[in-house]
């Protein structure tokens, strides 16, 4: 029997910890076991090494990569301002690499990282765990065999809380919904955008440090559109404090006969609406289920969480490593997307008009102000 791949886990308790259980998913994993972990709190360190059962415990997770011959890294952190540094280091060390989103701070960042991922052939794979989700390839399947007719546009919102609505919505949360965007649509071909701040144009004295090592941000509301192949439209919008009662975070596809609704996660759920008015009220028709089963069909399968989608994302990884030339679900390519496509929304406010993609500019838009 093969030996287990060896893994190193690298968090920064306090300023992203060890983001949604990328520390622990390992331990459902026969393949592969965690061997060292990173982090230079002391106490969060100790508390890392007793939840992973790591044998080793480094303050600097530079010495981690020197010391421990490392197979796959786990670069944990939420906050994504040493996200690039981290990976690069990773994969320079001859390391595949599992990683929290959002996936970096600018298209510059991406492009260096996907460079060093491919030149060592190193495989990577980002948490948008959705990606991995049983039920998410059934919807696919079911959009594309004309479940509701021809595909016009896609509707994404964020979670449109009091803290982070807006621009910081759009890339902690929003890059879940531009990625699913793409698994419907294909890549974008360009975007528009505005940004407001307080009821005004986002401008030089609106911009910030941005939470959670986000880099410069501003506004409270943005609303991008985005323009696909075949003529489909999607849109993302975000206006902080807007959340309902219950959260609208997810995507809607409409189409010529219908609206489809997925939301993210390991298995939540998908409906249906089979309504060429897209309105319930005038047409009478409901709303109904899809499950990895079929359209109204009930649902065999339980959802596992946030874990579950670790493990599905994670076996994933090592079948890619295993089987060379084959790329995780949501790979690196898919994570530098996500990225050009948050960074398109500030580019082409500024420009007062749409962009085209790839971006011209690599840097963060708002630093230009």
């Amino acid at each position: 029997m093969a030996q287990p791949y060896r893994v190193g886990v690298i968090g920064r308790t306090g300023r992203g910890n060890y983001g949604h259980g990328l520390e622990t998913v390992w331990r459902d994993i026969p393949r592969a076991r965690v061997v060292a972990v990173a982090d230079d709190d002391p106490a969060g360190l100790r508390a890392a090494q007793e939840r992973t059962g790591a044998p080793a415990a480094y303050a600097d997770y530079r010495e981690m990569l020197d010391r421990e011959r490392l197979d796959i890294v786990a670069v944990a952190p939420r906050w994504i301002d040493r996200h690039a540094e981290m990976t690069l280091a990773a994969l320079e060390h001859g390391c595949h690499v599992y990683m929290e989103k959002p996936f970096c701070r600018s298209p510059e960042e991406a492009d260096a990282i996907v460079r060093a991922a491919e030149m060592r052939h190193g495989v990577l794979a980002i948490a948008h765990q959705t990606r991995w989700s049983p039920l998410l390839g059934v919807v696919l399947r079911e959009v594309r065999a004309g479940l509701i007719g021809r595909v016009l546009e896609l509707r994404g919102r964020g979670k449109e809380d009091a803290r982070r609505g807006g621009g910081e919505d759009l890339w902690v949360l929003g890059s879940h919904i531009l990625d699913l965007m793409r698994v419907f649509a294909g890549d974008p071909e360009s975007c528009t955008a505005t940004v407001f701040q307080d009821g005004h144009p986002v401008g030089r004295g609106d911009v910030d440090e941005g939470a959670e090592g986000i880099g410069p941000l501003a506004g409270d509301h943005v609303f991008a559109t985005y323009r696909f192949p075949q003529g489909i439209v999607g849109t993302f919008a975000s206006t902080r404090g807007a959340a309902g009662a219950e959260s609208r975070f997810g995507l809607q596809i409409y189409g010529t006969e219908g609206i489809v609704e997925v939301l993210t996660g390991h298995l939540s759920p998908a409906h249906v609406l089979l309504d060429p008015l897209w309105s319930p009220g005038r047409s009478g028709k409901q709303w109904v289920r899809i499950s990895t089963n079929g359209v109204g069909r009930p649902e065999a399968l339980t959802d596992g969480g946030l874990h579950a989608g670790n493990v599905l994302a994670v076996n994933d990884l090592i079948d890619c490593i295993e089987q060379p030339g084959r790329q995780p679900q949501c790979n690196v390519r898919d994570a530098a997307w996500t990225v050009e496509m948050i960074a398109a929304v500030f580019a082409a406010h500024l420009a007062h008009g749409p962009v085209t993609f790839p971006l011209a500019d690599r840097r963060n838009p708002l630093t230009l102000l």
